[in-house]
Parts: C-alpha cells; sequence; structure tokens
C-alpha cells in the first residue's frame, strides 16, 4: 500500500466537500464543484496479496486505489485513504460470498458466458487493452474472448465510470457492487439511496427501481465516508439490495431476483468515494451533472 501523508481531517477531503464544511454544516448548499488537482498513477502489473497469482491494473488517487483484475477484467479491489478495501475479493473455490463471489461490476452472468469479474472459478477470460494513461484519467478497454461483449474502464482523480460498449442483441446484463463496506461486512453498515435519503440497515432490503437520479452509497458506521455508484441513464428496471449470509452485499442496476434487465449499450455506472456522510452533502454532490463527459 502506499504511504498516505497525514493530514488534517478537512486537508483529507475532496475540495467540494471541503468546502461546504469549511463553510457551515447548517446551511444548505445548492451547487457543488468537483475538483481534483492530484495526478493518478499508474502500474500496469500490480498483484493484489488477497488474489495472488492473479495480475492487476492499479490505479491510484487521492481518495482511492483500484486493482482491476485482467484477465476477467473485473475490479478485484477498491480500497480508500485508510486502507479499507470495500470490494475484498478472494478467488479461492467454494468461498461464495466471502471472496470469490466478491467484485465490481460483475456485469455478465450466464449470458453468452460470464465476463467482467475478477476472475474466478467460473469467470470467462477477456483481453484488456490500456488505451490512454495521462495525469488526469486512465482508460482501459476489456473485450470478451468470445467477441460478444466489450466495456471500457475510464479513471478519473475522484471516481470511476465503467462503461457497457458491446452486446449481442438476444442477452441482457446487470452491473453489481458485491463487497465490504468499510473493510468487512456488518450489520451495522448502511445504505441511502435517491429516493431513500436516510440511511437504511444491511438488514432492510431493496426492491424496485431507484428513481432518477439513479445512485444508491454505502456506508460504515466508523468512517466518516460513503461508497457511491451512479448510473446514468435512468429507466424503470428494478434495481436490488440485500445483504449475502452476512459477508458481502449484494446491489445490482437492472436486476430483480436472478434476471437481469439492462438492454443497450452504451451505458455507464460510475463508482468512488465521497469522505462525508451528510445526507445533504451526499445528495447536492450526486445530484450536480458532473458525471456526464
Amino acid at each position: 500500500m502506499p504511504v498516505v501523508q497525514q493530514q488534517s481531517p478537512v486537508e483529507r477531503l475532496p475540495a467540494f466537500v471541503a468546502a461546504l464544511l469549511l463553510a457551515g454544516a447548517c446551511t444548505v448548499y445548492a451547487e457543488i464543484t468537483w475538483q481534483s488537482s492530484a495526478a493518478l498513477r499508474f502500474t500496469p502489473n500490480a498483484t493484489l496479496a488477497s488474489a495472488p497469482g492473479l495480475e492487476c491494473y492499479k490505479i491510484e488517487t487521492a481518495v482511492a486505489t483500484y486493482y482491476l483484475e485482467k484477465s476477467g477484467a473485473g475490479l478485484a479491489a477498491l480500497i480508500d485513504s485508510d486502507g479499507h478495501d470495500w470490494i475484498g475479493f478472494r478467488p479461492e473455490p467454494r468461498s461464495g460470498p466471502a471472496g470469490e463471489f466478491r467484485g465490481f461490476p460483475n456485469a455478465v452472468h450466464r449470458q453468452a458466458g460470464n465476463y467482467f469479474h475478477p476472475r474466478n472459478q467460473a469467470t470467462d477470460l477477456s483481453r484488456t487493452d490500456v488505451e490512454y494513461v495521462g495525469p488526469d484519467r486512465v482508460t482501459i478497454s476489456a473485450t470478451s474472448r468470445n467477441g460478444v461483449w466489450a466495456s471500457r474502464y475510464d479513471f478519473f482523480p475522484t471516481h470511476s465510470t465503467f462503461t457497457m460498449t458491446k452486446m449481442p442483441s438476444t442477452n441482457k446484463y446487470w452491473v453489481l457492487y458485491e463487497g465490504t463496506p468499510g473493510g468487512q461486512y456488518d450489520d451495522t453498515d448502511w445504505w441511502m439511496t435517491s429516493a431513500v435519503k436516510e440511511r437504511q440497515p444491511m438488514t432492510t432490503n431493496h426492491e424496485g427501481d431507484i428513481p432518477a437520479p439513479e445512485w444508491i452509497v454505502f456506508g460504515d458506521e466508523k468512517l466518516q465516508r460513503v461508497l457511491f455508484l451512479v448510473h446514468h441513464e435512468d429507466d424503470e428496471h428494478p434495481d436490488r439490495f440485500y445483504q449475502m449470509k452476512r459477508q458481502m452485499t449484494v446491489f445490482g442496476f437492472g436486476r430483480s431476483g436472478g434476471d437481469k434487465f439492462l438492454d443497450f449499450v452504451p451505458q455507464r455506472v460510475s463508482i468512488g468515494f465521497l469522505e462525508t456522510t451528510v445526507p445533504t452533502v451526499i445528495s447536492a454532490a450526486l445530484e450536480q451533472k458532473w458525471l456526464t463527459p
């Protein structure tokens, strides 16, 4: 893990959140500007201690470190600035929700293959290619071995965006976050959506479409940050959350039970951290149009 320089609580926040807190917590804020001057750091051949033998791309920002597993083309780790892994993928066979099921976006499941999941025994292989590396963006494309699915990952200083770019006309997909808020699953972890803007415990499920703007966040009661997921293309398809065996989250855009509903491309889902747990600040940040390129 990279060494994180110790900073004051306000200095560690993204610029937009720090500005809010310095201005006063009781103020209602209508506009927020997302800013980051920190450059990305890209390592093309990295390893993850929890997934030995699987090579990853490593992308480091001021607020997050991403490990994109190459052969499965899925995120195996998403580590915050305090070293907590909010995905926690482990490839051990039969580990289920304790390891091998975890990942993001885990998008293609039994739809002309199994793709865009960190590699476990059931994951079919993909090819990944580095398309661009710069101080403000890293872009990596992924294509399924059978050639019928394709996607793209764009990593920015403030978040990462997964885009499904190619799909078979006869199949559907979903976009999942299966992971460990704050580094491990706890019943005291919580979630909140654009429609339910107060903390919900992990033991409370969500069923049905999240209305526009489609977002959900996950938090750990011990931490002053959340992980967010935003679906850019609004729809009326169901979205689902439940916890699995008290070992990981199961959240999906375009999911009901085991059924997939996302049926066109391109579609984008962004994932990242906000250094706040204040519902009004979370809502204001995620409901700006910053996610549109």
